[in-house]
């Protein structure tokens, strides 16, 4: 779930930046959620259109003080290919009266293939042939504008309002300059957050699963946090991370990063990975940054730890 989203920083900043054009373009897989996506834009108060020919999207841009747009590109697109895509992404940022960033929306296969399977659609690249084969096909179209993106956002495990949360906090009208950053705990049993930036593994500390009176917590409760807290261990690997992303997090912003992911890891994702994503997003939100707080496997059921 994705709980927690707080913005912080300089007005100054945040008065320059408003003066520029936001203009997000929302590619990624099919059925991996791009129009759920620009959905949501649009309710944050975008002008969202979708799958306008590339070689007008210049114009649709139009005047910096008109309200900020989200452009849906995707393999249906009139004439797409992944070269003149981003000959017109490099366009849009040589101009100094916007301010543009690529969403690429991802999903793993078994999960695309399942949603396409229960809403019984076919893949725009699988007419006549497996949806397997259509799903590497459009990957490989596709690939190299994951690699340009500004946030990649993996919906694999996150429901609608999960998804909205997320573009929320990362791309709500009105947010302020500065590197956003998501904080996320996760169970090592389901796999490395794909998006993660920084992974720390907190599976060295001892294991509140093993209580019976707190296995069936979590780490936002109280007598869980105690106990994580009480770990002699915790505390010095904590300063430590405090201590690595301090001098880390300006130098991103200086080189123009515009996303970090901090992930956190325990077995199960319910305690100590819960607890120290906590206790890091308060830290680096008194550091004055933008946080959106994800957990992503808490919901999970508690036969892990």
């Amino acid at each position: 779930m994705l709980d927690d989203v707080r913005t912080t920083g300089d007005d100054g900043a945040a008065a320059a930046d408003s003066e520029l054009r936001q203009i997000v373009l929302v590619t990624g897989v099919s059925g991996a959620g791009r129009s759920t996506a620009l959905d949501v834009l649009e309710d944050l108060g975008y002008e969202a259109i979708d799958n306008p020919p590339l070689e007008f999207l210049a114009a649709i841009v139009g005047t910096p003080a008109a309200r900020p747009i989200a452009l849906g590109v995707d393999i249906r697109t009139r004439d797409f290919a992944a070269e003149p895509f981003l000959e017109q992404l490099d366009r849009l940022h040589a101009n100094p009266a916007l301010a543009p960033s690529l969403l690429f929306v991802d999903c793993e296969e078994e999960v695309l293939s399942r949603r396409y399977t229960e809403t019984r659609r076919r893949h725009p690249l699988a007419q006549g042939r497996p949806l397997k084969d259509g799903i590497t096909a459009e990957r490989r179209l596709v690939s190299p504008l994951r690699d340009r993106a500004d946030l990649v956002v993996d919906t694999t495990s996150m429901s609608p309002g999960d998804f909205r949360r997320f573009l929320t906090g990362h791309l709500g009208a009105g947010q302020i300059a500065g590197m956003a950053i998501v904080v996320t705990s996760f169970a090592y049993r389901h796999g490395l957050p794909r998006a993660a930036d920084l992974v720390f593994d907190m599976r060295f500390l001892r294991n509140p699963h093993y209580h019976p009176a707190l296995r069936d917590r979590t780490g936002r409760d109280p007598d869980v946090v105690d106990f994580v807290s009480a770990d002699p261990d915790f505390q010095p690997f904590f300063d430590r991370i405090t201590a690595t992303l301090q001098p880390l997090l300006p130098r991103y912003e200086k080189e123009g990063k515009s996303y970090l992911t901090v992930a956190l890891g325990c077995t199960g994702g319910r305690h100590r990975s819960v607890m120290a994503a906590e206790r890091l997003a308060g830290w680096l939100r008194d550091e004055g940054c933008r946080i959106t707080l994800v957990h992503r496997d808490l919901a999970e059921p508690s036969e892990h730890a």
